[in-house]
């Protein structure tokens, strides 16, 4: 094989993990873009009953409610974020949600 041949293959290779290198990051992109669809999908609708629901910040914790329900939806560390807080606030806090 020549000189010129193996530099040829050399070149070819190169551009070959180039691509690959570069189709395998759009891929992983894709993939995140479609994860965080899915992820803003699943807080947007009431598990219950499918309304919108809004987001609630009270002390610094944020809960999804449901106006039409009246559902209130926490994600994972949410109720443990909650109860640090004074236990007669909290049950206002969570009376008011339930009123609204």
């Amino acid at each position: 094989m020549s000189e010129k041949d193996r530099l040829g293959d050399k070149l070819r290779d190169k551009g070959k993990a180039a691509e690959d290198l570069f189709i395998a990051e759009q891929e992983r992109k894709r993939r995140e873009a479609q994860q965080k669809e899915a992820e803003a999908a699943t807080h947007a609708r009431c598990p219950r009953d499918g309304s919108a629901l809004s987001q609630v910040t009270e002390k610094g914790v944020h809960v999804d409610h449901c106006a039409t329900c009246g559902g209130v939806w926490l994600d994972k560390g949410e109720l443990e974020a909650i109860l640090k807080h004074d236990e007669a606030a909290v049950t206002r806090w969570v009376r008011s949600l339930l009123k609204g």
